[in-house]
């Protein structure tokens, strides 16, 4: 049904849309406002279209790094995303034989492997716990994210999955980690997934994440995009060229006043963000609610460019292009609580991604390119460099040796590259269960302006690279103006 319609595009247009970002949710409210019939305009500040979703030569010429997500399981499980025929349009994934490698200090690896079933033998004394824990998300997937990637005020489509999600999701990862599995393995393997909820993992709420990407993993996989994350904004990018829409890049929009007049505005930007450009078209008093959004932590991120492949002692690692690097539950625990209580761990949890071990486009031959990082207070100056390859050479010693060069973003260097990581902060808003809830305000993607819309990440679902937070504003702006 995609394609019939991408292919009757542009036909009548029945009003006037501009989007403010190109970042994926931007994108696809822009697509959303296409298919509608709404002649669309896109601004986007940087050169490059994708917000967080870019691939550039970051070190040297010849390596092509992600400058923001490099594996994408929200992306390939996006229930938007899969109606438009972005494979059609060059977009290519791959998968690692395994989704995820997390080391530990024996020298072996605990593995998540994609197909359930050997996840459950490779588990060991937990391959059953696991297993009944994660099967229902696993084979219900579509609804799963038809209901948790959906707005929050509209009633769930599927309520009995939901109240089951829900009995995981809103529980602190270690209560849930303790209560499910025996094993110190298991433990660490679900702490460091949960750890991308960007949460003490002693807060309610901070297991969602480590459910929600654990059923991914064996669902759809997590897989990076050939050539890079820059692949999925471009074949978004044509997906709008189609309906005849043109990315304006290099164009930043400092007033919503300096704009021609369109019927709706639709911005992929945070809330004080679009306070300032917005001005008196809203409220003083929704300004001031704007004005009071809470942004989480940052992170501190370092691109390489390799000679070769990080030299793991666990070589199972080199067969997953994720790898979390952290140690045991108790220390990735305290890692992520000193985080969110505005201090440094001496020993961070680092998220590391390795895509040119199956993407050989990534860097020369026989060369390699990687990204770390790990998470710091919001804004945080701190140097966490040699922290970051501290914990990488403690599983993989040599690392060191093996750079030919590296890129150190800062938070405010993030900031700098794409201006909705405020304080580097990469979720679009503090994710604690208040704000997740009812991000920014009750009134999530509208505005107290009728034609103007939120649509980024700091709305509901939040983070990740999905576009629902895109398809939801634009579906919402639709139905509220009539058109």
């Amino acid at each position: 049904m995609a394609s019939n319609r991408l292919k009757d595009a542009p036909g009548t247009r029945s009003g006037s849309a501009c989007v403010v970002g190109a970042g994926p949710n931007g994108l696809a409210a822009a697509i959303v406002l296409a298919q509608a019939g709404l002649s669309a305009e896109v601004y986007e500040a940087q050169s490059q279209p994708g917000g967080g979703a870019r691939t550039t030569e970051l070190t040297l010429p010849g390596f092509l790094h992600d400058f923001g997500s490099a594996v994408h399981p929200l992306a390939i499980g996006s229930p938007f995303f899969s109606t438009l025929p972005l494979v059609e349009y060059g977009l290519q994934w791959i998968h690692s034989p395994a989704p995820l490698a997390h080391p530990l200090d024996d020298g072996t690896a605990v593995m998540l492997e994609r197909n359930l079933q050997d996840a459950s033998c490779a588990l060991g004394v937990d391959g059953v716990a696991w297993q009944r824990w994660i099967e229902p998300f696993v084979t219900r997937w579509s609804a799963l994210t038809e209901d948790a990637l959906r707005p929050v005020s509209l009633l769930p489509a599927h309520p009995f999955l939901m109240a089951r999600f829900g009995l995981s999701a809103f529980r602190s990862a270690t209560s849930l980690a303790n209560a499910t599995f025996r094993s110190d393995r298991t433990k660490a393997l679900f702490a460091g997934i949960a750890a991308h909820s960007v949460l003490s993992l002693d807060e309610p709420f901070s297991a969602a994440a480590g459910l929600l990407l654990g059923a991914a993993a064996h669902a759809v996989g997590w897989p990076i995009p050939k050539g890079g994350a820059q692949s999925i904004s471009q074949a978004l990018c044509t997906v709008l060229a189609n309906f005849g829409v043109r990315v304006r890049t290099s164009e930043p929009v400092e007033s919503l006043a300096a704009l021609p007049t369109y019927d709706l505005t639709l911005c992929d930007l945070t809330p004080r963000q679009l306070s300032r450009i917005a001005g008196s078209r809203l409220s003083e008093g929704f300004r001031r609610r704007m004005e009071k959004y809470r942004y989480g932590p940052g992170v501190f991120k370092v691109d390489y460019a390799l000679s070769s492949a990080i030299p793991w002692k666990a070589a199972d690692c080199l067969l997953a292009a994720t790898v979390h690097v952290g140690g045991n539950m108790q220390e990735i625990a305290e890692s992520e609580y000193a985080m969110s209580h505005e201090k440094l761990a001496e020993k961070p949890f680092v998220l590391v991604t390795q895509p040119s071990l199956f993407d050989s486009s990534r860097a020369p031959a026989g060369k390699h390119t990687a990204w770390a990082y790990c998470h710091v207070p919001n804004g945080s100056r701190v140097d966490m460099l040699e922290r970051i390859e501290d914990q990488i050479e403690r599983f993989a010693p040599g690392f060191r040796d093996c750079i030919l060069a590296r890129r150190v973003f800062r938070p405010a260097d993030l900031e700098a590259m794409d201006a909705n990581l405020v304080g580097g902060d990469i979720a679009g808003g503090a994710s604690d269960m208040r704000q997740m809830l009812f991000r920014p305000t009750w009134r999530q993607y509208a505005t107290s302006a009728r034609d103007i819309y939120l649509c980024s990440s700091s709305t509901p679902p939040g983070g990740g690279v999905h576009g629902m937070c895109g398809f939801n504003a634009a579906n919402l702006a639709l139905s509220r103006s009539g058109k």
